[in-house]
């Protein structure tokens, strides 16, 4: 039988509207948001998503590096200027504090930042994993950003955040036993140089015949595909494979084991990720199109006798993780498969830590007038 496409609205599922203010307009107290790294490909997202989604601020500080203080951008028609991130008291009055500007910079100025009561929603892996920071994806658990000791909250990496999404709601189904995941991750998943070098590689064949130009990844990436993404760690995974085993037991609440095979690939932006899972109990296809279709942040995507499945060309620039390809192991009765794609920039990295913002503003008494 075919598996049909369905597709759900955000309001059918009662997620957050792309127009939140409204519900924030008589409960929150005056906001004062900063951007830290704003010059950079994920500070750049956090100004684009934050100005669709409307969010309710009445003052917005933009912070940089050396490099980057001094530029302007055009934030809801007022221009702002980057201020040079400095150990001050720049942030005494700042409510909540966006952070994407590399590991060494948020350990650097993580007090400087929460010292006053602001609350930091860092996107670096600088404090992922420290047992008193949570770890946080809304669609998931959301709770755990109410209990931050330290004032600091820590967005994911971009692979977990798209496959937990996915994976919260065939847990309510049946718990997860194991998972092992490939990823295709974009070059976009390195940065804006990265990017730029990718199209100079193909630009460079077409006008040379050869790459020249290899700086940022380990080999040439335009017509290639490489299976490393970070450091090689001793057990032979690397930095960014364990991430996706430690993340997923510390954002799920859960003991499933994960095994991930990442590797670059040469589309520009948005990653995809082929996954298996193992239940307690089988889970048949059209529970799981169900449960991932009413799912807060999914869209389905499966109707493959029509040639629908979710594709990076298709799901970059959007907000949801697409999932297809849904269909039983048949190797394993308890076993599930399934493909997404999703854009890493946004709900992988930007998108999130909003969310994050938007949830505590409903829900932290912090910021309750």
């Amino acid at each position: 039988m075919g598996q049909a496409l369905i597709r759900v609205s955000h309001k059918e599922k009662g997620s957050i509207p792309d127009n939140p203010a409204p519900l924030f307009k008589k409960a929150i107290k005056d906001m004062k948001v900063a951007i830290v790294g704003a010059s950079g490909a994920v500070g750049q997202e956090f100004l684009r998503i934050l100005a669709e989604r409307n969010f309710p601020m009445d003052e917005l500080v933009l912070f940089g590096s050396e490099r980057s203080a001094g530029r302007k951008y055009t934030f809801k028609g007022k221009e702002i200027e980057v201020k040079l991130l400095q150990h001050n008291d720049d942030f005494k009055d700042v409510d909540i504090a966006f952070t994407s500007a590399g590991a060494g910079t948020s350990k650097e100025f993580a007090e400087t930042i929460t010292k006053y009561g602001a609350v930091m929603i860092d996107n670096s892996s600088a404090f992922r994993m420290d047992d008193d920071v949570p770890l946080v994806v809304p669609e998931c658990n959301a709770e755990d950003a109410l209990r931050r000791p330290r004032g600091i909250i820590a967005n994911p990496n971009c692979t977990t955040i798209m496959m937990v999404v996915v994976l919260q709601p065939l847990e309510k189904i049946s718990h997860i036993k194991r998972i092992h995941v490939s990823s295709y991750q974009s070059a976009s998943g390195a940065g804006a140089v990265a990017m730029a070098e990718l199209q100079q590689q193909y630009k460079e064949i077409v006008e040379t015949g050869e790459v020249k130009t290899i700086k940022k990844f380990p080999h040439q990436l335009a017509y290639n595909v490489i299976p490393q993404i970070d450091v090689f760690q001793p057990n032979g995974y690397t930095k960014e494979e364990m991430k996706m085993y430690n993340e997923t037991r510390k954002i799920m609440h859960t003991d499933a084991k994960c095994s991930a095979m990442c590797v670059r690939v040469s589309s520009l932006r948005s990653h995809s990720e082929s996954v298996w899972i193992e239940t307690e109990k089988p889970i048949s296809v059209d529970e799981a199109q169900k449960a991932i279709a009413a799912a807060p942040g999914c869209t389905l995507a499966d109707d493959p006798a029509n040639l629908v499945y979710p594709m990076p060309l298709e799901t970059a620039g959007k907000d949801d993780v697409y999932v297809g390809r849904i269909r039983k192991d048949i190797s394993d009765e308890n076993g599930l498969t399934f493909w997404l794609s999703g854009d890493q920039i946004r709900k992988g990295a930007a998108l999130n830590a909003v969310q994050i913002g938007e949830y505590l503003i409903k829900n932290d008494k912090k910021f309750l007038k």
